[in-house]
Order: C-alpha cells, then sequence, then structure tokens
C-alpha cells in the first residue's frame, strides 16, 4: 500500500463521477466534512453554505476589494451512510437534496465510508493527523456519550462517531484541526480566518 504523505496526494471521485485531485487545493484552505441527509446534524448545511460563500475565492473580483486577502476556502461534502444509514440516497438524490434544501453550491463527492475495510483512505489520513475532537459543554458531552453508544462503526481510537464530524486543513496541509459533529460550522469561523 503507497503511504500518502499529505492531503494532496489524494483522490476522490465527485458525486458527477469525475475524479478529484486533492494536488489542485495547494495553497487553499480545506473544510472536510462527512455528511448526511436525514440526521439531526443535517441542518449544519446551511452555516457550511454561508462559510463557503463567505470565504471561497471570487472568480469575479475585479476591483481588488481587500476582501480577497481573506479569500480561499474550499468546503467539501463526502456523504456517508455509515451511521443509523441516515444517507441512504443514490449520489444525484443526495446532490440534489443538498442543492434544492440548502443551498448547497460547494462540491459534494461520491458516497463513501468513513470507518472500517472500506474507508476512504483520505479519511484514514485525516483521522490519523487529528485523531480526537473536543466535546464543549454538557449538551455536547452527553451527545458524545450518546453517539458513542449508537455509532456502530467507529470501531477503534480516533475513527469518525458520527455524520457532520468537520476537518479544517491550513493552506500548507501541515495544519488539521478536528471538530466533532456537535460543533456547529461558525464556532470555528475565527480558526478559518487565521488559516486564511
Amino acid at each position: 500500500m503507497e503511504i500518502k504523505e499529505s492531503i494532496y496526494d489524494f483522490k476522490a471521485i465527485a458525486s458527477n463521477g469525475k475524479e478529484v485531485e486533492f494536488s489542485q487545493f495547494k495553497g487553499k484552505v480545506l473544510l472536510i466534512v462527512n455528511t448526511a441527509s436525514k440526521c439531526g446534524f443535517t441542518p449544519q448545511f446551511n452555516a457550511l453554505e454561508a462559510l463557503y460563500e463567505k470565504y471561497r475565492d471570487l472568480d469575479d473580483d475585479c476591483c481588488g476589494s481587500n476582501e480577497s486577502e481573506k479569500r480561499g476556502l474550499v468546503c467539501i461534502g463526502f456523504p456517508c451512510n455509515q451511521f443509523a444509514e441516515q444517507d441512504p440516497g443514490n449520489d444525484s438524490e443526495i446532490q440534489e437534496f443538498c442543492r434544492v434544501n440548502y443551498g448547497v453550491t460547494f462540491p459534494i463527492m461520491k458516497k463513501i465510508d468513513v470507518n472500517g475495510a472500506n474507508e476512504h483512505p483520505l479519511f484514514t489520513y485525516l483521522k490519523s493527523q487529528a485523531p480526537t475532537e473536543e466535546y464543549k459543554g454538557l449538551k455536547a458531552k452527553a451527545t458524545h456519550t450518546m453517539l458513542k453508544t449508537l455509532s456502530k462503526s467507529a470501531k477503534k481510537e480516533g475513527d469518525i462517531l458520527w455524520n457532520f464530524t468537520k476537518f479544517l486543513i491550513s493552506r500548507d496541509g501541515q495544519t488539521i484541526l478536528r471538530f466533532a459533529p456537535t460543533t456547529e460550522p461558525r464556532d470555528f469561523e475565527k480558526e478559518i480566518e487565521k488559516m486564511l
């Protein structure tokens, strides 16, 4: 098995079937999320899209505004059906659901596994680089305890516990932060701004 040394060594398949090489994201801040369409955390799509719209590169930014200095965020959603089968649709159904219900314009990839024998190598790498996540507050800690009980695919230390685990990767790919499903995207906006 070939050892991957950075996030930019990976490839994945988009929901439209096209291969995406992560080397194209060098110099960008990446936000990678395992998503699901029928989860209690699914409304986080709204906040993820808001962050993407606020910080993504503007192709038509012709005026040279200072805003362009804080641009370069790429959000990427990886649907996963490993947690209580909360994303049962096919790839085109999932893409359409995200677009119609949450206005998602960031890339949605082909459905994958994030844990176990068939887990996508990208998530093997992300989990090895950021094996733990923090649950802040009593409600989040109670939810964490509940998710540990419900999660059938999280079998080893570092495994993804549930949908909407988030990985934030710096422009140089060297810093990878992991955020729990209970962490709202707006709660780590400052970390995004620091990386941008």
